[in-house]
């Protein structure tokens, strides 16, 4: 009896051990992904978002949480977003080389026939249009300088203006799939077409557009009862009137392109870059083909930012936290769809201002994947999730790299934005459009 009672002894004893190092394996594991969040949030020593995710990534791989081979893998999955962006990136690029952005604002301005609120309004259009097929990207990294010259020109007070600018990128990003990076990455895991897409979300879009629109209009009242003169605003020549008009043809193009490739379920990379070197060649043939000022408008960190968040986060979803996320979830919601849509809108938008909405809709994918939410009957979460990521970063300035750009933007021009007035004006639109958002998303179910 005393030999068979020393036998068992060691067994509990390495049983134990077992347990105590998975536990201090998927602490270590967590704590480099919570490090990595703090970097790419409070940016210290001026680490960028780039770096802070490629060295999470890094110390996931040397840790062992991800294979080298499993990594490989996941970055070879991304191979539709990474196109789409580098396609997106030129396609912006050279549109803003041949004038279209500064023909479209003076085209506003003409339009509003002296009168600030009719040209606030209009800036909300042509970002929506941006939006639309350009991505939210565009609207507050390209449009913001544009219209900031424009207001400054014309001598209207320029902060409604920025802020029209930053949030309606972000409002209208879900009007289409290719409206917002974030809407490729769920997209590309759980697909859904064009129609399912439109089903899901666009009343949420239409009304949240409208909504932020009406709201801003009447929170700016009074500094928009200004007016000025037509005759100041610039007459937004084009460089190359012929490469102009080719890059118009070239965005219309483009624009339906992007439309049928969604319907027929066809990677959105293909008509990015396809439209990217159709402006490419006709840059190059109107001779207004800038190499140099094209590599600096393409941001090449955003792929290593991309690539360090998939594998960091792919290192939380083995430890099965995500899976665990995502059953809590489904747990709080119960057997209410409406409920589990309303906490997955909030948690996601609430997600992208503490961890930035890229690592927030990647986290929302491995749990929504691990918990086979399609198959449990609430297909309406895929689509509150896009909902909550795209709206969320109106809610504070670091909820997404394009609203922290927006920001530095205007710094650069000498305009401060107090992060907390900022938050204010979040508070004001984007409670009521997520709640109505998610409700709207769950009658379609």
């Amino acid at each position: 009896m005393v030999a068979c009672s020393s036998d068992r002894y060691p067994a509990r004893f390495y049983a134990v051990l077992l347990v105590c190092h998975v536990m201090l394996r998927s602490i270590i594991g967590m704590l480099i992904f919570l490090i990595t969040l703090g970097f790419i949030t409070a940016r210290p020593w001026r680490v960028t978002e780039a770096v802070a995710a490629a060295g999470g990534a890094v110390l996931m791989v040397l840790g062992g949480y991800v294979h080298v081979g499993e990594a490989a893998a996941a970055l070879r999955d991304e191979w539709n977003v990474y196109g789409f962006f580098l396609g997106l990136m030129a396609i912006s690029a050279l549109a803003d080389q041949a004038g279209v952005f500064e023909a479209m604002a003076s085209s506003a301005g003409r339009w509003a026939r002296g009168s600030a609120q009719r040209l606030y309004l209009a800036v909300f259009a042509v970002g929506t249009l941006i939006t639309a097929f350009l991505s939210n990207d565009a609207t507050a990294l390209i449009l913001t300088p544009v219209v900031y010259t424009l207001v400054t020109r014309l001598r209207l007070p320029t902060l409604p203006f920025m802020f029209a600018c930053t949030f309606i990128a972000n409002t209208a990003s879900f009007l289409l799939p290719v409206s917002n990076p974030i809407n490729i990455l769920v997209l590309d895991v759980f697909g859904g077409g064009l129609g399912k897409f439109l089903r899901y979300l666009s009343l949420p879009s239409l009304f949240c557009i409208a909504f932020n629109t009406s709201l801003f209009c009447w929170l700016f009242r009074r500094a928009l009862r200004s007016r000025y003169n037509p005759a100041d605003l610039p007459l937004g020549k084009p460089p190359n009137p012929a490469f102009f008009h080719f890059a118009l043809g070239s965005l219309a193009l483009i624009a339906i392109s992007y439309v049928v490739a969604s319907a027929a379920q066809v990677p959105v990379s293909v008509v990015a870059l396809g439209g990217g070197g159709l402006l490419l060649v006709g840059a190059a043939r109107y001779r207004c083909l800038d190499w140099r000022k094209l590599s600096r408008e393409i941001s090449w960190s955003l792929f290593v930012y991309i690539s360090g968040m998939v594998l960091v986060v792919r290192a939380v979803e083995n430890l099965g936290l995500t899976a665990a996320f995502g059953n809590g979830l489904l747990q709080l919601a119960g057997n209410s769809p409406l409920r589990a849509t309303m906490l997955t809108a909030a948690g996601a938008a609430l997600g992208a201002n503490l961890i930035n909405n890229v690592p927030m809709a990647l986290i929302m994918i491995s749990a929504l994947s691990a918990t086979q939410t399609v198959a449990l009957g609430h297909p309406a979460l895929i689509y509150a999730t896009m909902l909550g990521a795209d709206l969320g970063p109106n809610l504070t300035t670091v909820g997404s790299l394009a609203t922290m750009l927006w920001l530095l933007i205007l710094r650069r021009k000498g305009l401060e934005v107090s992060r907390l007035e900022y938050f204010k004006l979040g508070m004001t639109v984007v409670p009521v459009m997520i709640v109505v958002g998610a409700l709207l998303i769950w009658l379609r179910l």
